[in-house]
């Protein structure tokens, strides 16, 4: 079975590489018994970029290849915890041609890792997308600035499209999920996870279909 899985940048962070390093052995399990397609995010590497090169004056369209460089250094890092010395793959279309397990970063400018994971979903007729961030799941507004925000046990693709912009906005930004995401979800009934990265037991379940902490999308 086929699973795409977008990996946010926030959970890949330098100064903790045990982190990855754990989660790159549940990678090499799972993969084991499933097909992965993985899409990094570019995390705090890619704002720093992103923020220097607006400084200096840079069109969005350069800041949205800093932040698509820094995605495929991501990438590459996460491939070296399953021990793959392959490039990264740059297109959608090369990607799905290659053997799983498969980890590649941004594309294009005007699309976000969340909306690549979608699109490569599709390319390879995957069963699952899950969505990995540092949040454990959809709330109704951001809890990391109000304590009163309430978490989705599941949400309905119709209800998540409502909260999304469909429009890509300036690169660095973020949205609960990517609109150009909500619409393919929506049109391949794609069944879909948002889930903490940070749990890698959450994660692990996400991935196989089990029972999980997080938000179920309803398609």
């Amino acid at each position: 079975m086929r699973v795409a899985i977008a990996l946010g940048g926030s959970l890949l962070d330098l100064d903790r590489t045990e982190y990855i390093a754990e989660l790159g052995c549940l990678l090499r399990a799972v993969s084991r018994d499933l097909d992965l397609y993985l899409v990094t995010g570019g995390g705090r590497t890619a704002r720093a970029y992103i923020r220097a090169g607006r400084s200096l004056g840079a069109p969005e369209e350069v800041l949205d290849r800093l932040g698509i460089a820094a995605t495929r250094l991501n990438a590459l890092l996460v491939k070296a915890t399953l021990d793959d010395q392959r490039p990264v793959s740059l297109s959608i279309e090369e990607a799905a041609a290659s053997p799983p397990p498969v980890v590649m970063g941004g594309t294009v400018p005007g699309h976000s890792t969340d909306a690549v994971a979608a699109m490569l979903a599709r390319a390879v007729g995957a069963r699952r997308l899950v969505i990995a961030t540092d949040v454990d799941g959809i709330y109704t507004a951001d809890p990391k600035r109000d304590a009163r925000a309430r978490r989705y046990q599941s949400i309905s693709i119709r209800e998540l499209r409502s909260m999304c912009p469909d429009e890509w906005r300036a690169a660095g930004t973020s949205s609960v999920v990517d609109g150009i995401a909500c619409r393919i979800i929506e049109e391949e009934r794609l069944p879909s996870a948002v889930v903490s990265g940070k749990n890698l037991q959450d994660l692990e379940n996400a991935i196989y279909g089990r029972e999980f902490n997080g938000t179920t999308i309803e398609v």
